[in-house]
């Protein structure tokens, strides 16, 4: 490319090349200490070059990505995964990840029978305390 350098910051290789949606995050990233070049975590400013090992903790997964070329203008996602060698490890497949109920928008609290068919489903023994009326003759 016309425009290569020898040298980037972090922050703006981070973004130029997709690993983060936006360059903000990226530097968040660092700052928090998210972001490691060759073992030694570094702010946002600091230089990258071609062969350094970039780790970025980000959504939940670790990317570790050796870097093959400088690039500091963000480009197309085929051009960005020509500048950096993928090591990372596979992400976990869908099935481990844990899916939580969600109710719909304004349908508040759950009635006590639907806490009830909840709690049957999720294998919870019966609360003590709880008797149904209907069941005793008055």
């Amino acid at each position: 490319m016309a425009g290569e350098q020898l040298s980037a910051r972090v922050d703006s290789w981070i973004w130029a090349v997709r690993l983060t949606r936006t360059r903000s995050i990226a530097s968040d990233a660092c700052r928090g200490g998210h972001v490691r070049v060759n073992g030694v975590r570094v702010k946002p400013a600091h230089a990258v070059r071609a062969g350094d090992e970039v780790r970025l903790r980000h959504e939940g997964r670790e990317r570790i990505v050796v870097v093959s070329r400088v690039i500091t203008k963000r480009v197309g996602a085929a051009v960005a995964a020509e500048c950096y060698v993928d090591k990372s490890p596979p992400p976990p497949p869908r099935e481990e990840t844990v899916t939580v109920a969600v109710r719909a928008r304004g349908a508040g609290r759950p009635t006590k029978r639907e806490r009830r068919s909840i709690d049957r489903l999720l294998g919870r023994p019966a609360a003590e305390g709880r008797r149904d009326r209907r069941a005793e003759p008055e």
